[in-house]
């Protein structure tokens, strides 16, 4: 019965051990990605923003996504809302401070699997230095094989409240609710490169 034990935990482990042959580091293709958010204002429009400087380490099997991961980084510092006053206010202490806290972060810690090209990412999201657990929908959009190399692309979604992560200011309106919603949905466009390698020189 022992003996049975150590058999099967030995190929437990040379099952976990070929599941990582395939996963591998693909480059953010930053060019054709994006990092946006939506936010609600005065209860009747929403307001799109995006980060213009970011990156990430993504280590990606496209046969098994679940063994995947992913760390990513946002300058704060680079929000973008097509407003420099907004843009400014949200720099400063009442928003990001970003003097203080020049990065957001995010590391996924489970992938998990969904129906057909659907699945989702739990990590942890660091802003303003406060931690706290996120999950993005994601949808695998298509992946090709080019001269240069495989190429990937994801959207992504998920929903926080600002509140939490000590992004706190607001303002009452006079009939009732707030000038910005806590919610914040953030929106991703993903795509990712897997260069090929170079040929062996001849000789």
């Amino acid at each position: 019965m022992k003996g049975t034990r150590v058999f099967a935990a030995v190929v437990a482990l040379f099952a976990f051990s070929a599941v990582g042959i395939h996963a591998e580091d693909w480059k953010l293709d930053k060019t054709h990605s994006n990092v946006g958010f939506t936010v609600r204002h005065m209860l009747v429009s929403k307001v799109n923003g995006h980060f213009k400087d970011f990156d990430a380490t993504v280590t990606f099997d496209p046969a098994n996504i679940a063994n995947s991961s992913v760390e990513f980084t946002v300058q704060t510092t680079s929000i973008s809302t097509d407003n420099e006053r907004r843009d400014n206010h949200l720099r400063s202490g009442d928003f990001f401070l970003v003097d203080s806290f020049p990065q957001m972060t995010f590391k996924s810690t489970k992938l998990e699997l969904g129906t057909g090209d659907n699945f989702k990412i739990m990590g942890d999201l660091t802003i303003r230095g406060t931690t706290k657990p996120v999950t993005f929908d994601v949808v695998k959009n298509g992946m090709i094989e080019t001269a240069r190399g495989d190429r990937a692309g994801f959207s992504a979604t998920a929903t926080i409240k600002r509140m939490e992560f000590g992004v706190q200011w607001n303002a009452a309106l006079e009939t009732g609710g707030l000038v910005v919603s806590d919610d914040v949905t953030i929106n991703l466009e993903i795509q990712l490169v897997k260069p090929k390698p170079e040929p062996a020189p001849k000789g």
